[in-house]
């Protein structure tokens, strides 16, 4: 069973979508990799992304988002006044944007992007492009002490790369994903997730695959970037206190609290978030790396309790993670590998032109029973049968959550909803949980 089409304004629904999809007319190109749309509307708008407080930029394949909440968490705990722009949004585009620690509000959002729509007069420009925009608007109207920004795809021709000197850069794990766009080998991709990289600017990377690492650690040598990874000057090892971790980087060493966020790899990108924070030069107390132990990031590894969660039968607990290339599975697989007190049950749904085979393969070993699902709304959603053939036939036909749920039995374990953001949007609605 497949969705229907999602419109543009179907993703960005609410009054914003209204205006995006006035845009979208405009250029019908969803995805248009290049910086000349942007940099022409921005010395229109008065160069707003040169008037930001510090930036912290950051590219990869997984983990930018769960990275980017651990840059706030910890910059919150030293008492900064933090800017976000991340995407995608789950719930509401307003996800977005966090000004000064809030998120925007529609009523802003909407008054901002009616404005670039003004000063734009009608040029062609893309969606992503005119929200970059907006962000950077925002974040130049209200005074902060730093600003996270995350990549949108790839690195060197998406919108955000046109913050010339960021105070640190941060490429996380870079896997295949997005190849028509980006390349089809680990290489060209590497490429375009570097293009972040500035001259003479700190750049952080994770535990990177031998031929991504050459990428990066090239173009940071040809531009005199200092480089710290993941292995090599950054180690987050455990630590002989309980609860605590120890970490080390060339500022020295420092003992952290245990993640807040659920799963190995979640390690790493708080070992990032640090070593970031660190590499740009911020003056932080050490009561600031308290912030990973209270980071917040919806549907990685999350446990939800609303409205879903208590259809369940007794004693189950129902969780929600986005990941949804062959990394992220890797990811979510050495995370389900510690799961082993109760029964997992998957309930998989996936985006169109993802590799559905290559993010079962690792998770489905895991697994009690595997249930392919399709939502309705869930944008540009894979057909239940697609997802069923990808894992070989061992996935049963929802086709819809409520089907799954519906049939489960047996002793109380966990249903884990995984495979794509848009569905964890559907999901996180469906069980009254807003990302906040």
């Amino acid at each position: 069973m497949q969705a229907a089409p999602a419109k543009l304004s179907d993703e960005y629904d609410g009054r914003p979508g209204a205006v995006l999809a006035r845009v979208q007319a405009l250029y019908p190109k969803l995805i248009d990799l290049s910086l000349t749309r942007l940099q022409t509307l921005l010395a229109r708008l008065g160069h707003p992304e040169r008037m930001l407080p510090p930036v912290i930029h950051v590219a990869g394949t997984n983990g930018k988002g769960s990275t980017c909440a651990n840059l706030r968490a910890v910059a919150e705990a030293a008492g900064l006044s933090v800017h976000v722009m991340t995407s995608p949004h789950l719930v509401d585009v307003t996800e977005r944007f966090r000004i000064a620690g809030r998120l925007v509000s529609e009523d802003a959002l909407v008054s901002t992007l009616e404005e670039i729509e003004r000063i734009n007069a009608g040029a062609p420009i893309t969606v992503f492009e005119v929200l970059t925009a907006a962000g950077f608007l925002l974040f130049s109207r209200t005074r902060a002490d730093l600003a996270i920004v995350e990549v949108g795809l790839g690195g060197k021709l998406d919108a955000t790369n046109v913050i010339d000197r960021p105070s640190a850069c941060v490429i996380t794990p870079v896997d295949l994903d997005h190849q028509s766009f980006l390349g089809e080998t680990l290489a060209l991709i590497a490429a375009e997730k570097a293009g972040i990289i500035k001259p003479g600017i700190p750049v952080v990377s994770a535990r990177q695959k031998p031929e991504v690492r050459a990428v990066i650690v090239d173009r940071a040598q040809l531009l005199g970037a200092p480089l710290w990874s993941v292995d090599e000057e950054i180690f987050l090892t455990a630590s002989p206190a309980r609860g605590t971790r120890a970490y080390r980087d060339p500022e020295g060493k420092l003992t952290l609290p245990e993640p807040a966020l659920k799963g190995p790899h979640q390690e790493e990108n708080a070992a990032l978030a640090v070593a970031a924070l660190r590499a740009s030069g911020l003056a932080l107390p050490d009561s600031a790396w308290s912030g990973i132990s209270a980071t917040r990031w919806p549907a990685r590894l999350q446990r939800l309790h609303g409205s879903l969660a208590q259809r369940l039968p007794q004693g189950w607990e129902l969780w929600l993670d986005g990941g949804h290339n062959p990394n992220a599975g890797e990811a979510l697989a050495a995370a389900m590998s510690e799961w082993s007190d109760r029964p997992l049950h998957l309930a998989i749904g996936m985006k169109q032109s993802k590799d559905a085979e290559g993010f079962l393969r690792p998770v489905m070993r895991h697994a009690h029973s595997i249930h392919a699902i399709c939502e309705e709304g869930q944008h540009l959603a894979l057909p239940v049968e697609d997802i069923v053939r990808a894992s070989g036939g061992h996935a049963r036909p929802g086709p819809r959550l409520a089907d799954v749920m519906s049939r489960l039995e047996g002793p109380p374990g966990r249903l884990l909803v995984c495979g794509s953001l848009y569905l964890a949007g559907v999901v996180l609605r469906q069980d009254g949980t807003i990302p906040d």
